[in-house]
């Protein structure tokens, strides 16, 4: 496995294949780099270098008790880019992920991004607030923090057989082994990093982070995310950067790299080479 040691000595594992311009993927809660392998395969035979880690507490990476929050997970992607040496790179989140590019493109960015992608990503901010009334409310987060801590494994099959991929709607062709490869990834993390970083998740302001951007930046979200919803997300995030361009997909999931690749693949080519 290919792993390096951060400063306080958590072991980071990624993946690195290919050669050529380097995009890097930022993977959800509470899920790892092989909730990237349809990217990862399709931009790999495009002739990119294709990398994703497992952020610490999650995958194959240490189950950390500390740390697991944005600013130590950014400085966690920015020893992975000068371990790697990563320049012109594309940065691709996803939902908790996007969170994490918003983050490290913003402080550590500089010399070494090209573009960046949030897809159903967290920012601006997730939690209802004075300035963020159209947030969801504290105790949505809090659910999912005593869901987690009563019965984790279950709580794992819950969410994607749900929400997550959109199998809760009328006519889904639901995927019995998409929902199983989702409990497999959440199950090998830590359960007090996956705790930790529901707080990191839905009560991070990434505002100033989007401010901060230079680089262009694609918005994409479904407008039938039940995790993330769009009103508060996406359409915001997208009147915060510079040089932003948004796209909404129609009745897609939050999950929807993976149940619609076939329509997010060549969209993100595409913003990619243009």
């Amino acid at each position: 496995m290919s792993t390096f040691t951060t400063h306080d000595g958590t072991e980071i594992f990624y993946k690195d294949w290919g050669k050529g311009q380097p995009i890097v993927f930022h993977h959800g809660w509470p899920l790892s780099s092989d909730d990237w392998d349809n990217q990862m395969l399709f931009f790999l035979e495009k002739g990119y270098r294709v990398i994703a880690h497992d952020r610490r507490g999650h995958g194959r990476s240490s189950q950390t008790a500390t740390g697991n929050e944005m600013d130590t997970y950014a400085a966690d992607v920015a020893a992975l880019a000068a371990h790697l040496d990563l320049r012109d790179a594309i940065h691709i989140g996803h939902s908790t992920g996007g969170g994490e590019v918003a983050r490290y493109v913003a402080l550590y960015g500089g010399g070494r991004v090209a573009k960046a992608v949030l897809i159903g990503a967290v920012p601006p901010i997730m939690v209802k607030t004075d300035s963020n009334p159209g947030g969801l409310p504290i105790e949505v987060f809090d659910g999912f923090r005593a869901a987690l801590a009563a019965n984790r494994a279950q709580f794992y099959r819950d969410v994607p057989a749900g929400p997550f991929y959109g199998f809760n709607r009328e006519g889904a062709k639901v995927s019995p082994g998409a929902i199983d490869n989702w409990w497999r990834q959440g199950m090998m993390g830590g359960a007090k990093a996956h705790y930790d970083c529901i707080e990191a998740f839905s009560e991070t302001d990434f505002t100033d982070d989007l401010k901060k951007i230079a680089v262009p930046v694609l918005i994409m979200h479904g407008d039938d995310d039940q995790i993330v919803p769009i009103a508060d997300s996406a359409l915001l995030a997208a009147k915060l950067v510079k040089h932003g361009t948004l796209k909404v997909y129609k009745g897609l999931p939050h999950g929807m790299c993976t149940t619609h690749p076939e329509i997010i693949n060549p969209d993100l080519l595409a913003f990619i080479q243009g």
